[in-house]
C-alpha cells in the first residue's frame, strides 16, 4: 500500500454479501451497547422520579445538581475516556496486547487526576450557584446531592475506560448484562434508601453511586475471570504506565473537547429558554425535549462507539478495505435510524408531551418543536457516527474543530438571532440546533467520504500501535488484492 494511492475500494462498490456480513458484525456489537445506553437512561429517569416523590424543592435541586455534574464532571470523564478508542481498537487489531493493557491503565491514571479539579467544583457548587444568582434553597439541595455523588467520580475512573476497553475488543455483551443487573437493582435500592430508611435526596444520590459501583464490580470480575488476562501484563512498572501518558493525552483532550462542546450546547439552550416569555413553560418544555433527544441518542451513540471500534480494529489489522466498508455500512444505518426518528416525532407530535405533563402551554411548546427535533436527529445520527469513524482513525481533533464551528459559530448565533432577534420564540432555539446539526453532519461526512485515505490511515495505525505489520495471511491477501486492482487500472 502506498500512502498516496487511493483505496481501490473507492472504485469498486461493496457487494451485497459484504454489506450483509458487515451489518451482522456491526449490529452484533451495537445492539448490546444500545441496550446498555437505554438502561442508563432509565436509571436517570428512576432517580428523577424518586426526587419528585420527595418534594418539588428536592426535584428542582436534584435537576440542578444533575445538570451541573453532567457539565463539569461526567461529560469530561466520558470525553477523556473516548481517547482510548483508537488506541485500544487498533492495538486489538494488531494483537498488541501490551499496548491494549497499558492504554487502559494510563487512562485510569489520567481520570484519577481529572477527579481533583472536578471534585473541587462539586464541593463548591453552593458558592458557584449563589454567585450566579440561583435560588438559595434550590442551590442548598443541589449541593447536598453533589456531595453525596462525589464517590461516583472514583467509580467512573474505572467504569468509562472499562466500557471502551471491552468494546474495542468487540466484547459488548458483558456491558449489557452487567448494566441490566445493576439497573434492575436500582429501583429497590432507591426504595430502600428513600422510602424505607427515609434518607431523602441523599438516598437518591447514594443509590446512583452504588448502581455504578455494581456495574464496575461486575465488569472487573468479567475482565479478570474471562478476559484476556493471559495475554496481557497487568503487573507493570510505574515508569511504563506514566511514560506513555503524553501520547494518550494527545488523543484524549481533543476527544473530550469534541464531546463536551456538543453536550454543553444543550445546557446552554436550557439557560436561554429561561429568558423567553413564560420562562417556566419554556424551561419545562426544554427539559422534556432534551430527555426525548437523550432517548433517541441511545442508538446513534452506540453506533458511533461500535463503528469506532470496528474501524480501528480493521486498520490495526492492516485491512483498509474492511475499515472503509465498516464506515460506509455504519453511515447507511445512521441515516435509517435518523429517518425513523423523524417519522415518529411527526406522528406523535401532538400526544408525546402528555406522557410528561398535563400543562397545556408546555404541551403546545413541545408539539411545535418536536418535528424539528426529529429533523435534528436525522442529521445528528450520521454526524455522531461520522465522529466515531474519525475517532477510530485517531483524528478526534478534526471532530472537535467541526463541533466547535457547527455548534458555536453556526448554531448559537442562529438560535439567539431567531429566538430573540427576530422574536420567533421557543422554536427559534431548536432551529438553531437544526442548523448546527446540518453543518456538523455535512462537515463530518465530507471528512469521512472525501478526505479519508484509507490506505494511509492503515499505515498510520501501524505507527500508532508501534507494531511493524507482519505478512499475516488475511492482511497479505487484502494487500495483494488492492495492488492487483490498482495495476489493472
Amino acid at each position: 500500500m502506498e500512502v498516496g494511492n487511493p483505496d481501490a475500494s473507492s472504485i469498486k462498490a461493496l457487494s451485497v454479501s459484504q454489506v450483509v456480513e458487515e451489518l451482522k458484525e456491526l449490529w452484533g456489537l451495537t445492539f448490546p451497547v444500545t441496550t446498555m445506553n437505554f438502561l442508563v437512561f432509565l436509571r436517570q429517569v428512576v432517580s428523577v422520579l424518586f426526587l419528585g416523590r420527595i418534594g418539588s424543592l428536592e426535584l428542582a435541586g436534584g435537576a440542578l445538581a444533575i445538570g451541573f455534574t453532567n457539565i463539569t464532571g461526567y461529560s469530561v470523564m466520558v470525553g477523556l475516556a473516548a481517547g482510548l478508542e483508537p488506541l485500544c481498537s487498533q492495538a486489538y487489531g494488531s494483537k498488541n496486547w501490551d499496548l491494549l493493557c497499558l492504554s487502559l491503565q494510563r487512562m485510569i491514571l489520567i481520570l484519577l487526576f481529572a477527579t481533583i479539579p472536578i471534585g473541587f467544583l462539586w464541593i463548591n457548587l453552593d458558592n458557584i450557584m449563589v454567585f450566579l444568582g440561583q435560588d438559595h434553597q434550590i442551590t442548598r439541595m443541589a449541593a447536598i446531592y453533589c456531595i453525596y455523588s462525589l464517590p461516583d467520580l472514583l467509580t467512573n475512573t474505572l467504569l468509562q475506560p472499562l466500557k471502551i476497553f471491552l468494546r474495542s475488543q468487540e466484547d459488548t455483551k458483558p456491558l449489557m448484562y452487567s448494566t441490566l443487573v445493576a439497573v434492575g437493582l436500582h429501583v429497590p435500592l432507591n426504595y430502600m434508601m428513600v422510602v424505607a430508611l427515609g434518607m431523602g435526596m441523599q438516598g437518591v444520590a447514594m443509590a446512583s453511586v452504588i448502581t455504578n459501583l455494581n456495574i464496575v464490580g461486575l465488569l472487573c470480575g468479567y475482565v479478570w475471570v474471562w478476559g484476556r488476562k493471559g495475554e496481557m501484563r497487568w503487573t507493570l512498572k510505574v515508569g511504563e504506565v506514566c511514560g506513555g501518558v503524553g501520547p494518550v493525552m494527545k488523543l484524549a483532550i481533543p476527544s473530550c473537547l469534541g464531546i463536551c462542546l456538543e453536550w454543553w450546547w444543550y445546557e446552554i439552550v436550557t439557560v436561554l429558554s429561561g429568558y423567553l416569555s413564560n420562562p417556566t413553560s419554556a424551561v419545562a418544555a426544554t427539559g422534556i425535549l432534551i430527555q426525548t433527544t437523550s432517548m433517541m441518542y441511545t442508538v446513534p451513540l452506540a453506533l458511533s462507539g461500535c463503528v469506532s471500534s470496528r474501524v480501528g480494529k480493521e486498520l490495526g489489522s492492516g485491512k483498509p478495505r474492511k475499515a472503509k466498508a465498516a464506515a460506509m455500512v455504519a453511515l447507511g444505518c445512521a441515516l435509517v435510524v435518523g429517518g425513523i426518528n423523524v417519522t415518529w416525532t411527526v406522528i406523535l407530535r401532538r400526544t408525546w408531551a402528555t406522557f410528561f405533563t398535563d400543562d397545556m402551554s408546555v404541551k403546545s411548546l413541545v408539539s411545535s418543536a418536536l418535528p424539528i427535533i426529529g429533523l435534528c436527529e436525522l442529521w445528528n445520527s450520521p454526524q455522531t457516527t461520522g465522529y466515531g469513524i474519525l475517532r477510530g482513525t485517531a483524528r478526534p481533533a478534526v471532530g472537535a474543530r467541526i463541533n466547535l464551528g457547527s455548534f458555536y459559530l453556526v448554531g448559537t448565533p442562529v438560535a439567539v438571532g431567531l429566538a430573540f432577534g427576530l422574536r420567533v420564540g421557543f422554536v427559534g432555539l431548536w432551529f438553531g440546533l437544526l442548523s448546527a446539526q446540518i453543518a456538523c453532519a455535512v462537515s463530518m461526512l465530507y471528512m469521512v467520504l472525501v478526505k479519508t485515505d484509507w490506505d494511509a490511515e492503515a499505515l498510520k495505525a501501524k505507527q500508532l500501535t508501534g507494531l511493524e505489520m507482519t505478512a499475516a495471511n488475511s492482511a497479505e491477501e487484502e494487500t495483494m488484492g488492492l495492488l492487483g486492482e490498482e495495476n489493472s487500472h
